[in-house]
């Protein structure tokens, strides 16, 4: 069968490593994420490549003529040369565990090497001499099925953090993992991974998935959604008033709106991050507020009462206290723009509501939170609507129209117009504060007349 080859677009610098590496008898290959990339067609910038065939000592001694060299770890047979994004590795041996104990092995074999990756769709590589594809476990036939696939289920388990990184590749990819994956993943252990880890394979899904909500969906399924997400788990079944929500459960309105968040424009992965984040906790608190009043479901407060939630939620998988102190926010909030519009809320209103976000958060990204619990309400799919919601678009007008959609006005008083009058501590502070909330609430654009307000 003839095989398939592939070149990829690799730096100049890249080519002329390689073609030392050739002449010492050795073989570069790229492997990982970047070889799934390019078959799927999708733009990759991470770069990682195995060298076979040769010592650590070698190939430092050949990427030494081409830059500085960093040890990223050189333990652990990775070595970097300073100017190029690329992690250069030998082929190894990981003990289970926390600390590995690695063992380096230039003359393993190709099919035991990419047997250590965790998926079929991870463990290829490409020559990058003679730009053959090295697929040894069937990975680009299930890159094509939509199947993932360990490639060795005993070294599956050795790392617990692999069950999250099939999560991501779910919600990424739209693959489904296969029976005995499945299986593995319904029971395998948990314990060791650290927060960062994990905070990192959900920071991929959110990021990089169209429907994130499949990988959450999938945690559910294999039974394990209640033991890493206990305060989400407990949406299962929360039934809600079917006028207002008709595509069913709490849990089932949370997975559709954070697909709407994931779909919606962000300026930045830190605004994206915060507002799925948001999305993923702005109904917690319905689990414990529901009731039936006068025959109608309602979840009063649900809003207060979904904060602590979020916080002990948010405090399993991020160190993070600036984006769990947003997603608190986003969450007491989350309401704020359809009942501003429908209440008739005066400008004053939203002015002190950008204070209240601020620092962490602001009443774009809010309005983007209530965008997608809006858009999380479809009946007959899982798929998210698409609809605009003329509440939430005039808020944004009105926002827009007061410069705070981003932070807050601005005071006009600061401590030096006030240093001849009063005193620098806390006497002061409490009457910059009065002036500015008199600012906020009456219009005051002038400064001599903020002062005689306070005076």
């Amino acid at each position: 069968m003839k095989s398939t080859k592939i070149e990829p677009v690799v730096p100049i610098l890249v080519k002329k490593i390689v073609d030392q590496i050739d002449h010492k008898g050795g073989r570069a290959l790229l492997v990982g994420g970047a070889v799934r990339d390019l078959l799927l067609q999708i733009p990759t910038k991470d770069l990682d490549i195995e060298v076979h065939g040769i010592t650590i000592d070698e190939l430092q001694s050949i990427l030494s003529h081409f830059g500085q060299v960093s040890l990223v770890g050189k333990a652990f047979g990775v070595l970097r040369v300073h100017g190029l994004d690329i992690d250069w590795s030998l082929p190894r041996k990981d003990s289970s565990g926390r600390h590995p104990v690695v063992a380096v092995d230039p003359q393993m074999g190709l099919p035991e090497a990419f047997k250590r990756r965790d998926l079929t769709i991870n463990a290829m590589g490409i020559d990058l001499k003679t730009h053959e594809l090295i697929d040894p476990w069937g990975g680009q036939a299930d890159l094509q099925n939509g199947i993932l696939r360990a490639p060795d289920t005993a070294l599956f388990v050795e790392d617990p953090l692999r069950l999250f990184r099939v999560m991501q590749f779910i919600g990424r990819l739209g693959m489904k993992p296969d029976d005995q994956l499945n299986e593995i993943c319904t029971y395998m252990s948990l314990k060791g991974i650290s927060v960062e880890r994990i905070e990192s394979e959900i920071d991929k899904l959110f990021l990089k998935s169209k429907r994130p909500s499949l990988g959450i969906r999938w945690l559910k399924d294999i039974g394990r959604l209640g033991e890493l997400f206990p305060e989400l788990a407990a949406t299962i079944g929360v039934q809600q008033e079917p006028e207002w929500h008709p595509e069913g459960d709490v849990f089932e309105h949370t997975m559709q709106s954070i697909d709407a968040a994931a779909q919606l424009p962000f300026d930045s992965h830190e605004e994206k991050l915060m507002a799925l984040y948001g999305v993923l906790c702005h109904d917690l608190g319905k689990a414990v507020t529901t009731k039936k009043i006068d025959g109608r479901l309602r979840s009063l407060g649900h809003e207060d009462a979904g904060v602590p939630l979020a916080k002990s939620m948010m405090k399993r998988f991020t160190r993070r206290i600036e984006l769990m102190n947003a997603i608190a926010k986003l969450v007491k909030h989350h309401m704020a723009p359809v009942a501003f519009i429908k209440t008739k809320a005066k400008l004053p209103a939203y002015k002190r509501l950008a204070v209240k976000l601020a620092p962490e958060t602001n009443i774009q990204l809010l309005a983007k939170v209530s965008l997608a619990d809006r858009r999380g309400r479809n009946g007959t799919s899982e798929l998210p609507l698409t609809d605009e919601i003329p509440e939430i678009i005039q808020f944004l007008k009105i926002a827009e129209n007061a410069a705070i959609m981003h932070k807050p006005e601005e005071p006009i008083l600061q401590g030096r117009d006030v240093i001849g009058i009063i005193q620098p501590g806390p006497q002061m502070g409490e009457l910059l504060k009065r002036a500015y909330e008199i600012q906020i609430e009456h219009g005051i654009k002038d400064k001599q007349e903020l002062l005689k307000r306070i005076l």
